[in-house]
């Protein structure tokens, strides 16, 4: 087995660009994350505002049929 020897300098770059690395990932799953919540919340409002309606139809529908 060899050991590689890499210098200060060069692990401190290497090092750097890792951080760099994972903090621009980071952002851009934040991001992500954003748009995922925003989404979600969307589709939590129409399936509120749908079951809304779908539940004041199934009211409506015996009141209807009383009527005729």
């Amino acid at each position: 087995m060899t050991v590689e020897k890499v210098t200060q300098e060069d692990m401190l770059a290497q090092f750097k660009e890792r951080y760099e690395s994972l903090i621009k990932e980071n952002a851009q799953l934040a991001e992500k994350v954003k748009q995922n919540e925003m989404q979600a919340l969307k589709l939590q409002g129409a399936i509120e505002t749908l079951t809304y309606i779908a539940e004041a139809g199934e009211e409506e529908t015996p009141d209807e049929e009383t009527e005729e």
